[in-house]
């Protein structure tokens, strides 16, 4: 089987197996408040309570243990992460849809976070196996799978868990995710370079972690990263209450579904296309065209009176956002050895997701604090920030395609 069929095949088992996770995970999140009801959250500040906390501990125990997950998948290879992946969800979703109380069902979704998420394990992969000068494009076609699954999730949840029940609804994505972990197993051959893995040293989270943040191409990336995670998950808890105030309680939640449908529709499209992107200019010019983007987008949808003009910005929005998380396993990718692209790529994704948490934390009280046309314009000046920051540090620097571990004597002037 030449090497282009072997990558087809795999590359369609990844898309399958994060496309289904995805949509699997967000299936439950729009409705999470009512699930909580029902497994006896049924007063207002304990359904609150409970649901904010649910929505944030996968994001606290993935912070934790994806480095760690990284750094065992380039000892024993990266195919095996992303079956691990695949079934860790898989497990967590069974157990969320067995569960008895909220306390259970936020156990197991600490669980989800502590098996990893499928996003890395297959960025891992995908970087691996694609060839040079089309892994940028292989990052991107992955990121329109999370579109994708983003996009299915809140409307299968939303049609079918009136008629099943959303304990149901879990339980069958729990199956689906599963078949994708077998499949995975079955199908997935490990890419050449990740073979020969007796001489792999087991290299110490607190060292690799020190070598990131001494790489300047990938800490400004990360610094840029993080600014735009806060900002885009910053937006969750004020959008639907900025929605609701210019179209009335009667109609929000219509409204909320179909912007963020045409936001993850345009992420969607965009994604592959920024994919190619990279691969023939400039990352670092890319992300900032692409956060300027958002930023502005952010900014400017705070100013209509009719909710028809935040149709094209959401467009914008998501359009722009396809570029960023891609371009930054991308760039991780191309600056780290091989041996060790696991633990790195595993060190990127809890720095983005420290972002999320900030930004999920500060968001609603920005919210709460701030008129919500104050509140969108922080969310859009982080993503401004970020982009004067990449266009600030990136001229400066330029590793000459040396990878990690990095020494600074390999740094030249542009």
């Amino acid at each position: 089987m030449s090497s282009a069929t072997s990558f087809a095949r795999s590359f369609r088992i990844l898309w399958a197996g994060q496309f289904f996770s995805t949509c699997s995970l967000t299936i439950i999140v729009p409705l999470l408040p009512f699930y909580m009801a029902e497994l006896g959250a049924t007063l207002p500040e304990a359904n609150r309570i409970w649901t904010g906390v649910a929505l944030a501990a996968p994001a606290v125990t993935m912070c934790l243990f994806s480095p760690l997950w990284g750094r065992y998948g380039d000892q024993v290879g990266k195919k095996w992460m992303v079956v691990r992946a695949l079934a860790g969800i898989s497990i967590s979703l069974l157990w969320m849809g067995l569960a008895s109380s909220p306390l259970v069902f936020v156990l197991a979704r600490l669980l989800q976070g502590a098996f990893g998420g499928v996003v890395d394990a297959a960025a891992a992969f995908a970087g691996a196996q694609a060839s040079e000068g089309t892994k940028g494009r292989a990052l991107g076609n992955l990121q329109s799978a999370t579109a994708a699954g983003s996009l299915t999730g809140p409307l299968i949840g939303g049609l079918l868990s009136d008629w099943f029940g959303l304990a149901t609804m879990i339980l069958w994505s729990a199956l689906f995710t599963a078949l994708c972990s077998v499949a995975a197993a079955v199908v997935l051959q490990e890419p050449a370079s990740g073979r020969n893995l007796e001489s792999r040293e087991k290299l110490p989270i607190a060292h690799a972690t020190q070598e990131m943040l001494r790489h300047p191409r990938i800490r400004n990336m990360l610094v840029a990263g993080m600014l735009a995670q806060f900002g885009v998950y910053g937006l969750v808890a004020i959008f639907a209450p900025h929605v609701e105030g210019i179209v009335g309680s009667a109609y929000a939640a219509s409204w909320v579904g179909v912007l963020q449908a045409v936001t993850w529709s345009a992420t969607f499209l965009a994604a592959p296309w920024w994919g190619r992107r990279n691969d023939r200019k400039r990352i670092e010019k890319n992300v900032c065209v692409a956060l300027l983007g958002c930023g502005v987008s952010i900014v400017l949808q705070t100013w209509p009176a009719d909710v028809i003009w935040l149709l094209p910005l959401r467009a914008l929005q998501g359009f722009c956002f396809a570029a960023l998380v891609q371009s930054i396993f991308l760039v991780v990718t191309l600056e780290s050895a091989e041996n060790r692209r696991g633990v790195y790529i595993g060190l990127a994704n809890s720095t983005l997701t420290i972002g999320q948490i900030i930004g999920s934390l500060l968001g609603a009280g920005f919210g709460a604090l701030l008129p919500l046309e104050w509140a969108f314009a922080a969310m859009g000046l982080a993503f401004l920030s970020a982009a004067g920051w990449l266009a600030l540090t990136a001229p400066r620097q330029r590793l000459a395609h040396a990878a990690l571990p990095y020494h600074p004597k390999e740094v030249k002037n542009e």
